[in-house]
């Protein structure tokens, strides 16, 4: 029996691509070490299956948690954390995030957790509820 790897039309074979956020995904920014401790308390809450997230491995060192399109909209997100997508784009900035393929070279990008079958897109409430711990 394969395992197949779950590998959404969104995400590159190999390398790294970007994508407008609001389209196939919705994105929660947040930065550096706030961002790993709040992607390592999803990923623990949901047995290793919290849905997509993408770390930044330079610089401020990013996390993205990525929601399902329209999803960001839904909740009232804490200071310092900023919000991707799901806004009439009119009237907003069109955001770019680097989404990696599954494996390879990806760098500067990485994932922290893979999207999967059960876990297509990080749960908003879960996420709203991590950061403002």
């Amino acid at each position: 029996m394969t395992s197949a790897i779950h590998r959404p039309e969104w995400v590159p074979v190999a390398g790294h691509q970007l994508h407008v956020a609001g389209v196939h995904f919705d994105a929660v920014r947040v930065e550096g070490v706030r961002g790993e401790v709040v992607a390592e308390w999803l990923i623990e809450a949901a047995d290793g299956d919290a849905g997509p997230i993408v770390c930044e491995a330079s610089g401020p060192r990013w996390v993205y948690f990525l929601l399902a399109p329209g999803a960001v909209r839904r909740h009232d997100w804490p200071l310092g954390v900023q919000q991707l997508g799901g806004r009439d784009p009119r009237t907003v900035t069109v955001t770019y995030i680097g989404i990696p393929a599954l494996d390879g070279n990806t760098w500067p990008l990485r994932w922290y957790s893979e999207p999967t079958p059960t876990a297509p897109y990080v749960d908003g409430e879960a996420l709203a509820a991590a950061v403002g711990r």
